[in-house]
C-alpha cells in the first residue's frame, strides 16, 4: 500500500468509527456518566486470600473512576476459589492444576437498600505442578494473583456497563 493509500485508508476508517456510535465508558473522568451514575462504591470485605486480593484490585480501580456526587452504592462479593488437577503421570502424580476463581457480586444501593445489581465473573488459570513444592506453590499464588485482577477487571467493566445503562435511563428523552 501507498502512503496516499494508506492515509486515505486511516481517514475513512476514523469517519465510519465516529459515525458507529462507540462512545468512551470514562469520558470526562469525574464528571462523566460513569462516575456520576455509580457515585462512590464501598466493596465490603471479603474473605480469605483471594478476596483480600481481589478487594485490593477494585478499590484500586474504583479509585480512578469514583465521582463522589452520585448515589452510593456497597458491593457484596462471594468468591470461589478451587484448585483441581487434571495432568497424571503413569505413577498417578498431578502434572498440572487448573486454578478456578469465580465471584457473585451484587451491587446494593446504599440510600434504599435495593439490589441493583447481581451477576458473576470468573476465570481459570493452568498452573505446572513441577517436583520443587516450592515453585509449585509460588506458582499457585502468582496464578490467584493474576486471577484476582481479571475478576477485578471483569466486575469493574459490569460496573461501567451498567453506569452507563443508568445514566441512559436517567437522561432525558430527545425532542
Amino acid at each position: 500500500m501507498t502512503r496516499r493509500n494508506t492515509l486515505a485508508f486511516t481517514i475513512a476508517f476514523a469517519a465510519l468509527l465516529s459515525g458507529c456510535g462507540l462512545r468512551p465508558v470514562y469520558s470526562n473522568g469525574s464528571n462523566g456518566a460513569v462516575a456520576k451514575a455509580i457515585g462512590h462504591v464501598e466493596v465490603a470485605p471479603i474473605e480469605g486470600k483471594a478476596g483480600w486480593l481481589v478487594r485490593n484490585a477494585l478499590n484500586d480501580k474504583l479509585a480512578a473512576i469514583n465521582g463522589g456526587a452520585g448515589p452510593a452504592y456497597r458491593l457484596v462479593i462471594k468468591l470461589d476459589d478451587n484448585i483441581q488437577g487434571f495432568g497424571v503421570r503413569t505413577d498417578d502424580t498431578i502434572t498440572r492444576e487448573r486454578r478456578t476463581l469465580r465471584a457473585r457480586y451484587q451491587l446494593i444501593d446504599g440510600a434504599t437498600g435495593t439490589q441493583v445489581l447481581d451477576d458473576t465473573a470468573g476465570s481459570d488459570v493452568g498452573i505446572d505442578v513441577v517436583s520443587s513444592e516450592y515453585a509449585t506453590i509460588a506458582a499457585e499464588d502468582t496464578g490467584l494473583e493474576r486471577l484476582s485482577q481479571t475478576i477485578a477487571d471483569q466486575i469493574i467493566s459490569r460496573l461501567a456497563l451498567f453506569a452507563m445503562q443508568d445514566s441512559k435511563r436517567a437522561a432525558p428523552a430527545a425532542p
